[in-house]
């Protein structure tokens, strides 16, 4: 595993993560964090709702995001130290999720990173929008 430091980080530096939403993953998160709302496990009062069906839990996509960032960019040892989100559009079994995190500041006294961080569909539309404060908990120069 390449060790990413501080000073190796440049702004517009991006990545991404890809995933397909399954039953699976619904089941295995409800059953994880034990949010089993009827608005993502009863698809016939789903269909009464604003959104005409079931949808994905909204930190099953978020989650999505920490894959990113702990992952790829900055990648292994990094922290999130705060994350905004904004919920866009529903997500659905089936969809196709890129979750993309882009360095937009570096705050070189604390050694802090902001990223810009959204999720998008397989049509391209924005279903989750935010921001991320991060730090690489690996020795710094």
């Amino acid at each position: 595993m390449k060790v990413t430091k501080y000073s190796d980080i440049m702004v517009g530096q991006s990545a991404q993560t890809v995933h397909t939403i399954t039953e699976k993953d619904i089941e295995a998160f409800g059953s994880l964090t034990g949010d089993y709302n009827p608005l993502h496990f009863n698809e016939e009062w789903a269909k009464t709702t604003m959104f005409e069906g079931r949808i994905a839990h909204g930190l099953l996509t978020a989650s999505f995001i920490s894959t990113t960032i702990g992952m790829k960019l900055p990648g292994s040892g990094t922290i999130l130290l705060s994350q905004t989100l904004s919920f866009k559009r529903p997500v659905r079994i089936g969809d196709t999720i890129t979750a993309r995190a882009e360095v937009v500041k570096k705050d070189e006294e604390k050694q802090h990173i902001t990223m810009k961080t959204v999720c998008t569909n397989q049509r391209g539309e924005a279903v989750l929008e935010g921001e991320a404060t991060v730090k690489l908990l690996r020795m710094t120069e």
